[in-house]
């Protein structure tokens, strides 16, 4: 009796770590630029700027009804407090850092030269910034929230360092913008890692919804 054939070996499953739970992109915009809006973008700004600062200027005075202090406009003290004793992360407060984080994104989008549309204080518009809703319990340890910021400082003195390139490649997107009414390519996708970096940051040191440490990577 002849040996029935060996089935095919099963494709090997793919390597490498899993994808970061935190993620940010832009869009790159195809369409001409609007040179007027970009020769003018600083003025233009002040009103979301303004509306931005309110979140920080309040920041130090203001309590929470939980008793909290905001930080920067973030419900950090009080997330931190709930995790340390009661290790819990209520839906509401996370909804509000990350609601919160993607206007601040926005804000940086338009601020950067990235997109020409206005930022909005409620539609997504051409940011997809994706934070998961974590599991506390099982996802989140209680005491890590209070050493994350010290955790954190290397990246820190990177996203310093990244800074200054940032704003050198505005300011020459600034001017490929209004002469050629095109941004390259290779300079929206180094702001965009920037901005992916620090939300990844944020969202490990002060938003706490994730305890695996940030990548040293612009890219996804």
């Amino acid at each position: 009796m002849s040996t029935p054939p060996a089935s095919p070996a099963a494709p090997a499953a793919p390597s490498g770590p899993a994808p970061y739970p935190v993620d940010l992109d832009v869009q790159y915009p195809t369409e001409p630029r609007n040179r007027v809006t970009v020769l003018f973008r600083v003025v233009l700004a002040v009103p979301v700027v303004l509306l931005l600062a309110l979140f920080q200027g309040t920041s130090v005075s203001v309590d929470t009804p939980n008793g909290g202090a905001l930080l920067g406009g973030f419900l950090f003290l009080p997330t931190l407090l709930l995790l340390l004793f009661r290790h819990r992360y209520p839906r509401w407060w996370f909804d509000f850092n990350v609601q919160l984080l993607a206007l601040v994104n926005r804000i940086s989008v338009y601020l950067l030269l990235l997109r020409d549309e206005y930022p909005s204080t409620e539609d997504r518009q051409a940011l997809d910034l994706r934070v998961p809703y974590p599991d506390a319990k099982t996802a989140l340890s209680r005491g890590l929230p209070l050493v994350k910021w010290l955790l954190a400082i290397p990246h820190y003195i990177v996203l310093v360092i990244l800074s200054i390139g940032v704003v050198v490649a505005v300011i020459i997107a600034w001017f490929a913008i209004v002469l050629s009414g095109r941004c390259p390519r290779g300079i929206h996708d180094f702001v965009v890692g920037y901005l992916r970096w620090s939300a990844r940051v944020y969202c490990y040191a002060l938003l706490l919804t994730t305890d695996r440490y940030p990548p040293f990577r612009l890219a996804s």
